[in-house]
Parts: C-alpha cells; structure tokens; sequence
C-alpha cells in the first residue's frame, strides 16, 4: 500500500478523504477495484429487507451513487423489519419508504450520493436505464421485470441487472450480466474467460420439462406464484391462505410432467409467509444473507442461473 493518501490510476484517483475511509477494504480488494466502485452508479427498486440490506452494504463500500424507487408509503410491516425505517411513524409525515430508506443511508456515508426517483419502472424510458451500471429489482411483476431488463439490454453500454425476491424464510436472486468478460489466475497465467447470459425472458420460458433435475423446487413454486399474482392482477406478496385452492390448481395447468416438481407443503407455506420479512432472527439472518450474496455475486460456472437460499 503506498504511503501517499492519494491513489492514482489510469489517469484518475482517488482522493485523500476516500483513501483515508477506505483504507482497510482498499488492502483487501485493491485501490483500482475501489476506483471502479466509487464511479458505479446503482439503480434499487423495491425497498424490502434484502434490497435494503444490499444498499446498506453497498453504500458502507463507497459506491459512486444509489437511486431508489419506492412510492410506498411507510406501512407497519416496513416499521417491523426494514432497519433503514426507523420505529416511530409519526416522524414520516407521508414520506414514501425509499425517502425515509435516502434518509437513513446518507447517515451510514455521507460521502456517497444517494437520491430517490419517483415513478412507476416500467414507465421509465431507455435514457433513465442508461444512467446506470446496476439495476437491481424487487417486489415488482413478471412483466415488470422482463420489461426493465429487455430495456437494460437494449442499451448501448452493459448494464448489469438483477432481481431479488424473498418469501418466508426463502429467497431467488436472478442475475443477467450480458456477455460477460472477466479473468482468473490459472497456474502462472491470467486466463482471459467470458460468460454469455440469458436475459430474463429467455431463462424463464425454458420448459420445465427441460430443465437439469437440480433445478430447486423453490424455483417452480416461485413461479407458480408469481403467475398467480399476475393473473389475478395482484401486487408482488399480494397472497394469502384464502387463496391456496386458486393456487394448486394453476400448480397442475403448470406441472405438465411431474406435479412432485412443486410440493403442496413449500407453496402452502410460502403462501403463508408471503411477506418478505416476518418478525424474527431467522428472516433478519435470510435478508442480510441474500443481501450479502447479491452486493458480492460470484460466477459459479454456468453461464446462467437462479441463486436459491
């Protein structure tokens, strides 16, 4: 590490006050990847316990700049279990959950910009998206989320999206990375290595026949409920026990070979618990788990999948 406060590479540097807060985590992963880091700029839609445990981690980092979209107003389930919402409503004075989230992370580093943007995602237009490096979507339909990533993909530079969802104590991180180049240390060489990604669309309409025996039964059940909410024009956790029959019964229109692919206990269950975070250590361990995998992916030799926890 050089004695210099003051980092420069490639013609650009990081200050002394950066330096100086990112001293340790610099020794870790290197000043040029902090540099890389301090100039990313973050997309966060969807302020549940996961995303919110993501820009907590992100923010710590010295990422360039966060933009969060929720126009949810601050509700008692928020109050109970995202850490970025303080537990005295009466302070909030009608402000939305991602205003009252903004609040919370400037305080955890004043140093990076954090703003919120109000509006419907899929109402967003292409120059919105191309403000970003990172998309990250949660709590939105099916069609929202294969809308902002066709609209990721159409842009002229790469922009990395992923989509986090959490039910009960289980959650599903999907991660499209385009055409994806990076390198690995084998033996004495650097090794140049690139991975081809299925968008959204692509990786959801494989026919479940189709797909490796490992595929989690979590990922059927994931989807026969997303299908259902959609179907019933119901937001994302928009489910109840009431609704378990309507359930089962789209379960076997989508199971075409075997029905065991989606166990009635786990869609009951996650039906249940159809908020992402019920009171509890378990589901604070689950959102600061996910959070942690979703702030430092790593490839895991396929060039596509879902991450189940």
């Amino acid at each position: 590490m050089p004695d210099s406060l003051t980092l420069k590479m490639d013609g650009e540097e990081l200050t002394e006050q950066e330096t100086a807060l990112y001293d340790r985590q610099i020794r870790v992963w290197g000043a040029d990847a902090q540099r890389r880091l301090s100039k990313s700029h973050i997309l966060a839609c969807g302020m549940k316990g996961t995303v919110a445990e993501f820009c907590k981690n992100i923010v710590l980092a010295g990422v360039g700049s966060l933009t969060l979209v929720d126009d949810r107003l601050v509700t008692e389930e928020a109050l109970s279990a995202n850490f970025l919402v303080q537990p005295d409503e009466s302070m909030f004075g009608g402000k939305t959950i991602a205003e009252v989230c903004c609040d919370s992370l400037k305080e955890f580093n004043p140093m990076v910009r954090v703003s919120v943007e109000k509006g419907d995602l899929s109402s967003f237009g292409l120059e919105f998206y191309e403000k970003f490096d990172v998309v990250v979507v949660s709590c939105c339909s099916f069609t929202t989320k294969k809308l902002v990533n066709e609209k990721c993909r159409k842009l002229s530079k790469h922009v990395a999206f992923y989509t986090v969802d959490c039910r009960d104590s289980c959650g599903e991180i999907f991660v499209d990375l385009q055409n994806h180049k990076y390198s690995k240390q084998k033996s004495d060489e650097t090794v140049e290595c690139q991975l081809q990604y299925l968008s959204f669309e692509e990786a959801t309409s494989i026919p479940w026949r189709d797909l490796p025996k490992k595929v989690s039964n979590l990922y059927f059940a994931m989807r026969v409920i997303e299908k259902f909410e959609e179907a019933e024009g119901r937001r994302n956790g928009e489910i109840s026990i009431e609704d378990l029959p309507g359930v089962l019964n789209l379960k076997k229109e989508l199971c075409e070979v075997n029905s065991r692919q989606v166990p009635d206990t786990l869609l009951e269950r996650l039906i249940t618990s159809a908020r992402e975070f019920p009171p509890g250590l378990c589901h604070n361990w689950r959102n600061s788990r996910a959070g942690g995998y979703q702030s430092n992916i790593r490839q895991r030799g396929s060039s596509q999948e879902f991450l189940h926890l």
